[in-house]
């Protein structure tokens, strides 16, 4: 699979608006891990979970193949930034006591980075995979978001999104199952953020590129008549699907 990139052109807008992972991801994620001398974040994106992990483990190699994603991601002494697919990735053979996908697997050739995954795990090493679908904020403002998502941008997600939709069911990992907690992400959003936040769908990227119209300020004034105040901050939450396995000691 060649790597299609959904994302470089909205990198600073998918930087400032994405939701961060919760601490206690990285938590339970540096507790099952067999060590922490070294973690592997693929797809790193703008470098969320590499932050995190950087604050848990000795050394953190995060490789992604978009560079504006890469731009706009922190630096820290201890991240190497590799711009690479994560089928065919730098790192040694062992080497890893864990690797970690946020919401990126479903881009991948999964065969390749399963097998990647394998080669790059120390034994007893974890690899760990998550993902979240579209947030729940309230009962009107979710209703416009649905019909946004499916009847104004739908045709415009890549297939490998059906992935998401249905919390990665299906997906064969290559060790022992981990069961893991329940996990969420949640924050106080103004009206304009939560907008933002839609502008880093790569189906609204789609849209506009293929009509040549930004279909956000139109749902913007319907979502204004359930939001109110567009200044008044609402909780808006997404659960997080979080599948995980061990490779054998």
């Amino acid at each position: 699979m060649s790597f299609h990139d959904h994302f470089s052109t909205q990198s600073a807008a998918y930087a400032q608006y994405r939701p961060n992972y919760p601490a206690a991801l990285f938590d339970w994620l540096a507790a099952v891990a067999p060590a922490h001398g070294l973690a592997w974040d693929a797809a790193t994106g703008n470098g969320q979970a590499a932050l995190e992990l950087a604050a848990r483990f000795d050394r953190v190699i995060a490789t992604e193949p978009s560079a504006g994603q890469l731009a706009n991601a922190p630096r820290r002494p201890n991240i190497d930034y590799r711009q690479e697919p994560a089928e065919r990735s730098s790192l040694p053979d062992g080497g890893a006591d864990l690797v970690t996908v946020a919401q990126a697997l479903h881009w991948f050739d999964l065969p390749a980075f399963l097998a990647e995954a394998g080669r790059v795990l120390a034994p007893g090493g974890v690899l760990a995979v998550w993902c979240y679908e579209v947030f729940r904020c309230e009962p009107a403002v979710d209703a416009l978001v649905s019909d946004y998502y499916h009847a104004v941008v739908g045709s415009y997600w890549p297939p490998e999104r059906r992935w998401v939709e249905q919390g990665y069911a299906g997906l064969e990992l290559p060790f022992a199952p981990l069961a893991a907690p329940e996990f969420e992400m949640a924050l106080d959003w103004t009206l304009d953020a939560l907008v933002g936040y839609l502008g880093t769908w790569s189906a609204t990227q789609r849209y506009k590129d293929d009509k040549g119209i930004d279909p956000l300020p139109a749902l913007r004034e319907r979502l204004l008549a359930a939001w109110g105040d567009p200044a008044q901050p609402r909780r808006v939450a997404w659960p997080l699907t979080v599948r995980a396995c061990r490779k054998p000691a």
